[in-house]
């Protein structure tokens, strides 16, 4: 039978002739022989634990010499055996040795310039409204810890309640007044009532554990800008005034070019029975730690003296500032007035408040 091209029975022919020619896969008849089977692989070995790194050093700043951890004096590294850290209970003061400076006057009289001079015997060459500075210095004197926290207040008076809490929590006052400046002296011999009688008020109204004698409140009244010209105010009328006043003293001071600042602050610890080394001129300064421990404080008495005058030889005193404090809130404040005045924590409906 004819077939037609292009016909279905013409494509199947043509199909089997090729498959014929070239067979197809899998279409052949010899079999194909099996696979052999496949090895099992050998089981891992566990990788060996990782040893740990060693901590790295850390870099030295270049911007900071090797020796800028003692100011001025000799004395231990931040690393030798004599320093102590901040979990040392050594280097911890004890409530006993705790005491707050307060810096008050009037605006732009030179307060946060002593507060300078005090810290790091710096004087700030612009001026910077003060709203209220925080600072802490710790010092080790003769085997032990004190820490003096400085509060630089505002020559403003926003929240008048807020600061009689801060005048009541201080243990020792610098009033700062300008002697170019009559208003700021008066306003000193205001702030010095304000203070009296604040503590007066706190400690009648203390209960059966309050002191027995009247709170005394040392306090020196600082004259400062000793180098401007003309004078409101002479050192003579401001000598006369603190004449028969009890922990009261005057000294006329020049922050600008460091003159009788260090006396400033030795009247006052002497005026607080404070140790004397507490003053900026008779203890070593030391960097503050980057960490904010006490790694730069020595815990005993360095062995290089030959740098050190007679006082600081008997007693090798340093201080640093500590960095990144913060100021103890309110409910602190609150709780060193209780304890100051003796105030019982129990409900006294006859006790008033002193902060009115």
């Amino acid at each position: 039978m004819a077939t037609t091209p292009g016909s279905a029975a013409s494509c199947v022919s043509w199909c089997c002739q090729v498959g014929s020619v070239f067979p197809l896969a899998g279409s052949s008849s010899s079999p194909r022989s099996p696979r052999s089977p496949r090895t099992p692989r050998s089981p891992r070995t566990p990788r060996s634990p990782r040893t740990p790194r060693s901590p790295r050093s850390p870099r030295p700043d270049p911007q900071q010499p090797a020796d800028a951890d003692v100011l001025s004096g000799a004395g231990p590294s931040p690393g030798s055996a004599t320093s102590c850290s901040a979990d040392d209970p050594n280097c911890k003061p004890s409530p006993k040795n705790c005491y707050r400076l307060i810096v008050a006057g009037s605006p732009r009289v030179g307060k946060s310039s002593l507060v300078a001079r005090f810290l790091n015997n710096k004087f700030p060459d612009d001026h910077k409204p003060t709203i209220e500075e925080f600072y802490r210095k710790l010092y080790r004197i003769r085997g032990e810890v004190y820490q003096m926290d400085v509060l630089d207040t505002s020559g403003h008076d926003p929240f008048p309640a807020l600061r009689r809490t801060s005048y009541l929590t201080g243990d020792l006052f610098v009033l700062v007044f300008s002697l170019d400046n009559r208003d700021s002296y008066e306003e000193v011999i205001r702030l010095r009532e304000t203070i009296l009688e604040t503590h007066m008020a706190a400690w009648h109204s203390g209960g059966p554990k309050r002191p027995p004698h009247p709170p005394r409140v040392p306090m020196v009244i600082a004259g400062n800008k000793a180098d401007m010209e003309p004078r409101a105010v002479s050192p003579a009328e401001a000598k006369a005034f603190v004449a028969n006043k009890e922990c009261c003293d005057f000294v006329e001071v020049s922050a600008a070019r460091n003159e009788n600042v260090a006396r400033l602050f030795g009247v006052l610890m002497e005026l607080a029975g404070l140790p004397l080394e507490m003053a900026p001129d008779l203890h070593r300064r030391l960097a503050p730690p980057a960490d904010g421990s006490l790694q730069g404080m020595p815990s005993t008495s360095s062995a290089k003296k030959c740098t050190l005058s007679i006082k600081r030889r008997l007693s090798d005193a340093c201080g640093v500032v500590t960095p990144n404090v913060r100021r103890p809130s309110l409910r602190t404040d609150l709780r060193i007035m209780r304890d100051k005045t003796g105030a019982s924590s129990a409900k006294n409906h006859e006790t008033h408040c002193a902060l009115q």
